[in-house]
């Protein structure tokens, strides 16, 4: 039984819609942010990376950097370009790219539900990250960055949710970054603990994206209860910052890999270390994957078609079935001798928004050998996190990004 309830989000002023949402603190460098918030005091990044109103150079981690992200959140709230509801909402967010569409619901989800594993995870997080986080929240006393979770989908909810916004017009409705962002106020008391016993049904939310805002945030919660000692759990330190989404409208893209050189090998050589647990065909054109076990390789101007060999497929549980499991246990350690990809600057990963061209590009600059990945889907991301294992590093790419800044959600 997931818990998921309304809060008082404190949001955009109407006439700042478009202008205070920004893309998540981790898709960018410092260096972009600042280029990003050019002739806009309202970004949400001057709080989600402060230290872009810092002097450049400024570590990401000194404590100046989150006593600023607090002044200028009080700011935004004081100065009324961020206005709180008066009473428990739930917000429809619902984004369109390139004519694809998601809907999902703003709320708070229980520090419970992660600890008792209700809310399932699919990743490891680094304690490094964690602490910037925590840093964070704490400092601003707030959730600014919204996890996202994904549900089995529930025709009740969506049937209601439908309702509402065919009923309703929306508080907001802007495009940032090629994206459409609408999003409706759920403002009726009835229907707030309608929607609220209907995830009552629901047996497991799962963490698409946000795995180290999420342990972060909770580890703050647990912090606030040790300083509350009293606390009834209805507190909203209780709670932390989520948008849930149906998983048959969510889209994994390709989350592929470009390495920096051979190994050592010449590019015959290279290939027939490929060919043990590979088929390798040279194709005459770009190869984008269509299918499992199937991966696209591109160097020196060529692409190549690599589908993994039956004993390699017949051979492997749920984690190690994986396309990204594949690839790095069948070519990049043996071959690529690249053993701890989260650790190794000779590999990097580049999103599929990016496109193949983008792998063309790395593999004939800085970097050597680029590969197209088949996306890991959303089933298989629940499926594993069903079984308790973790996926392996970069397993993931959602599209769209969840905009900072549309809901922020007190503790206190």
């Amino acid at each position: 039984m997931a818990v998921f309830r309304g809060f008082r989000a404190y949001r955009p002023c109407s006439e700042l819609q478009g202008l205070i949402p920004a893309l998540p603190y981790d898709v960018m460098s410092s260096a972009e942010a600042r280029e990003m918030v050019k002739g806009n005091p309202y970004s949400f990044l001057h709080i989600d990376r402060a230290e872009i109103d810092l002097p450049v150079g400024t570590n990401s981690y000194d404590d100046a950097v989150y006593e600023k992200a607090k002044s200028n959140l009080l700011n935004l709230e004081k100065s009324g370009a961020l206005v709180q509801d008066s009473e428990p909402c739930f917000y429809v967010y619902r984004q369109v790219m390139n004519g694809r569409s998601q809907t999902g619901i703003a709320g708070c989800a229980s520090i419970d539900d992660y600890t008792n594993n209700v809310i399932k995870k699919h990743e490891h997080t680094l304690a490094k990250k964690e602490v910037d986080r925590i840093k964070h929240v704490e400092a601003c006393n707030a959730n600014t960055g919204p996890i996202f979770l994904t549900y089995r989908n529930r025709d009740e909810i969506n049937r209601l949710v439908d309702k509402w916004t065919q009923e309703h017009s929306p508080v907001y409705d802007f495009v940032s970054d090629g994206v459409k962002q609408t999003v409706w106020i759920i403002d009726d008391h009835k229907i707030v603990e309608s929607l609220s016993e209907m995830f009552k049904s629901v047996e497991s939310m799962y963490i698409a994206d946000g795995h180290h805002r999420c342990a972060s945030a909770v580890k703050v919660g647990q912090e606030y209860r040790k300083k509350y000692p009293s606390y009834d759990g209805n507190e909203e330190f209780n709670f932390f910052l989520a948008i849930a989404f149906p998983d048959n409208q969510l889209e994994i893209m390709d989350y592929n890999r470009v390495c920096r050189d051979y190994n050592g090998y010449t590019l015959d050589e290279l290939l027939k270390q490929i060919e043990k647990n590979f088929v390798v065909t040279k194709r005459q054109e770009r190869f984008k994957p269509e299918k499992r076990h199937t991966f696209g390789m591109y160097t020196q101007g060529c692409w190549y078609e690599l589908k993994a060999k039956d004993h390699i497929i017949n051979d492997c549980d749920t984690v190690k079935c994986l396309d990204v499991s594949i690839i790095q246990d069948y070519l990049f350690a043996p071959v690529l001798n690249i053993t701890n990809p989260k650790n190794d600057d000779r590999i990097d990963f580049i999103g599929g928004i990016r496109g193949l061209e983008e792998l063309e590009r790395r593999a004939d600059s800085d970097m050597k050998i680029a590969f197209a990945m088949y996306p890991t889907t959303v089933e298989e991301l629940m499926r594993i996190a069903d079984e308790g294992l973790i996926m392996p590093p970069k397993s993931t790419w959602f599209e769209p990004k969840l905009l900072s800044g549309l809901f922020i959600h007190h503790l206190t």
